[in-house]
């Protein structure tokens, strides 16, 4: 913890300008990001595909190039000065990550690509091991493909069975039927925080006191709570939790799985290599101490260093600022797109992040995207890795627009003028 107050002190430029004492300063928050000033087709660009992935602020970006400017380095292996400064700035990043979560220790944080990685290796380090034929992993509804995908292998592999928790037109989770989907053959439950493709904002802390009741461990994929509400861990009592930086102001290719320190000794390596292992003879291998059990090989430093700073840009900015700027987003994008003609809101659950997916009219999803970004208007046109959802609704895609702390009213406002031109192009 010293080294990371000291480094706060010599590297301050990484934390956002934004003096979170005062009010939200929306126009010195969007100083920050670089590509906000782009224009697109000769329009200004209105980014409203955070969803997918947000966007960068300028002290992320000093940090990555800082770092592979004066301190890169391998890891964990080298005694010289560099690797010992890659090291701790590495390490420290963990350490900002299991305070943003509320984690109980650093050991309990580790670095994965991004979320479906970190799914992926709870799949295989877990579920291969404590899972076998005729027992039950129960998943809802809702979830992006990367949280129903590896179950699936899983189950096929094992011979077990996938339950799915239903959801109502809203799209609400049927509590009720979730309840009686559990016996004694359940044996996980994989679960999303936040609905990618619908916005719905689950009762997490209720289900996984569901769960627990029946002795079931909980994974929650938080990839789109993490950036946009306080997330606190110990307080929900999850055993798995995993989100991406890339959606939160950071680079791409790392994230991170928090699990519990009990559960994560009980698991099998995900992949075997360097750094995960104590002693390596031809007879036998002894694995290394959680969290370097799990991470195999040498990490994305930089992508790590610089989820770092987008912790401390987002800590900065103040995840109620943030999440109360996004939810008044929401509400004049919803309160706007319901008096559209032909427009219909899927995914109008009571609680709800800053989401708004519809449909418009008979025409293509896709038609509406390309249209709107004729006139710098970027939003997401498709399934949004979620066809269970799309079946579910009977569509085969929608237009998504997905709000950060970043974007405006105004911002708003282009997307429903947009949608206007879009209708009168197929009047």
């Amino acid at each position: 913890m010293n080294a990371h107050i000291k480094n706060q002190a010599a590297f301050p430029e990484t934390l956002a300008t934004t003096d979170t004492s005062s009010t939200f300063n929306l126009a010195r928050l969007r100083a920050d990001f670089p590509i906000l000033q782009r224009s697109i087709n000769g329009k200004p660009l209105v980014y409203l595909d955070n969803a997918a992935s947000s966007q960068m602020p300028q002290q992320v970006i000093n940090r990555l190039v800082h770092y592979q400017a004066h301190e890169h380095a391998n890891i964990h292996r080298g005694v010289h000065t560099l690797s010992q400064a890659a090291t701790t700035e590495y390490e420290n990043a963990r350490i900002k990550a299991m305070h943003f979560i509320g984690a109980q220790e650093a050991r309990e944080i580790i670095f994965v690509r991004g979320a479906t990685e970190g799914i992926n290796l709870i799949m295989h380090g877990y579920g291969r091991r404590f899972i076998g034929e005729g027992d039950e992993v129960i998943i809802s509804a809702m979830e992006h493909h990367s949280n129903i995908v590896p179950w699936q292998m899983l189950c096929e592999e094992k011979k077990a069975k996938l339950r799915v928790i239903p959801m109502n037109d809203v799209g609400e989770l049927l509590l009720d039927e979730y309840a009686k989907l559990f016996n004694a053959r359940t044996k996980f439950v994989a679960l999303t925080h936040v609905s990618n493709a619908l916005g719905t904002i689950n009762p997490v802390h209720e289900m996984i006191a569901t769960a627990h009741q029946q002795g079931v461990p909980v994974l929650l994929d938080g990839a789109q709570a993490a950036p946009h509400i306080a997330v606190n861990v110990q307080a929900l009592d999850c055993d798995f939790y995993v989100f991406s930086s890339h959606k939160m102001c950071g680079p791409t290719g790392v994230g991170i799985l928090y699990g519990k320190a009990a559960l994560l000794e009980k698991m099998q390596p995900y992949q075997g290599g360097g750094d995960m292992i104590l002693n390596v003879t031809f007879e036998c291998t002894t694995y290394n101490d959680i969290p370097h059990k799990f991470e195999a090989g040498t990490p994305a430093i930089a992508a790590g260093i610089g989820l770092g700073a987008a912790i401390d840009y987002i800590t900065a900015v103040g995840l109620d600022n943030i999440a109360a700027h996004e939810h008044a987003l929401l509400e004049h994008a919803t309160h706007a797109a319901r008096n559209i003609q032909g427009l219909n809101i899927i995914g109008t659950a009571q609680h709800k992040a800053a989401v708004l997916s519809f449909t418009l009219d008979d025409i293509h999803p896709h038609d509406i995207g390309t249209l709107l970004d004729q006139d710098g208007i970027a939003v997401r046109a498709g399934h949004h890795c979620a066809q269970p959802v799309m079946q579910r609704f009977g569509i085969p895609a929608t237009a998504r627009a997905s709000f950060a702390f970043y974007n405006t009213f105004e911002e708003v406002d282009a997307l429903i003028a947009g949608i206007h031109a879009v209708k009168k192009v197929f009047s």
